[in-house]
């Protein structure tokens, strides 16, 4: 008992910064979002987040790992970054950040099927109850979804539609990587498809960037997502796959909500609803059931 509360305490502070960091990116969207645009955003933050990544790359000699195995860790990446960070940096111009967090929180959710349909992982009776129960959760949340500040409102229910396609593109990306990306080192995947996602962005961030010089803020949000949220949140959270497993690591979906209602709250002046706390808890429970979290243990 005692050695396990030391490793907790090992990997616990890990855990927290990397969910803060995580909650903290709805909100550099934002900012960024809206004067960049959201191709422009997206764009941005995957290739300054290569460049961060590249020399600890070189540095750990996993560079020859990603040469042989480029095509399908740049797919990855289109699959994995640039689809999703593109639509969620739209649907935050349409939606509160704290929404479109809690929404993401579906990703464990959406990963257990994508999983049961490609790979053919079991899904047992409380999984299913899981399932429909966060999906129940998801359907009532964007039933009265709130609208967002600022013009175009009535996109509201489309931004949802948005941040459910981007979960859905997180799911996939994880059978994919499963499937296609079992034993590659760490760095060398998330370098790799943050390199592919750039590739991807590259043409429609410059067509869409804006006539109008964005300002300093916008500058410093998406340098900050793109060190902080992507490139340092990437490192942390394989070691903490590696320190804490897998099962914990999905946690940070569920606590990185909590930074993100915060950060949308104090910094946006957004409202939290009881009606988004709600739903927000019904989708966590669903997720936690349908991914195994909770449960019956096993003798």
């Amino acid at each position: 008992m005692g050695s396990g509360t030391q490793a907790a305490h090992g990997w616990l502070g890990e855990f927290v910064l990397l969910s803060a960091l995580w909650g903290a990116s709805f909100l550099f969207m934002r900012l960024g979002a809206s004067e960049f645009g959201p191709l422009t955003t997206a764009g941005l933050r995957v290739a300054l987040a290569t460049v961060f990544l590249w020399p600890i790359l070189l540095r750990h000699g996993q560079w020859p790992a990603l040469r042989r195995h480029w095509r399908p860790i740049l797919l990855a990446g289109v699959i994995n970054s640039a689809i999703p960070f593109a639509l969620y940096a739209w649907a935050v111009l349409h939606i509160t950040t704290g929404l479109s967090s809690i929404l993401n929180a579906t990703v464990p959710l959406f990963g257990a099927l994508v999983a049961w349909i490609w790979l053919g992982d079991h899904i047992g009776r409380l999984r299913w109850v899981g399932l429909a129960l966060g999906f129940a959760g998801v359907a009532l949340l964007a039933w009265r979804a709130p609208t967002a500040i600022g013009f175009r409102s009535g996109h509201a229910g489309w931004a949802v539609a948005a941040c459910l396609l981007a979960t859905t593109c997180y799911a996939v990306a994880a059978s994919y990587a499963r499937r296609y990306l079992t034993g590659l080192p760490p760095l060398a995947t998330a370098t790799g498809s943050q390199l592919g996602a750039a590739l991807a962005l590259a043409v429609p961030a410059l067509w869409f960037w804006p006539a109008q010089p964005p300002g300093l803020r916008a500058w410093v949000a998406v340098v900050a997502i793109a060190v902080l949220c992507t490139g340092i949140a990437y490192i942390l959270y394989f070691r903490l796959i590696a320190h804490a497993g897998p099962s914990r690591a999905l946690a940070v979906t569920f606590l990185a909500p909590v930074f993100a209602v915060l950060y949308g709250t104090v910094f946006l002046g957004e409202a939290v609803t009881p009606w988004m706390v709600g739903c927000g808890l019904v989708i966590v429970c669903g997720t936690m059931l349908s991914t195994g979290l909770i449960g019956p243990r096993k003798r």
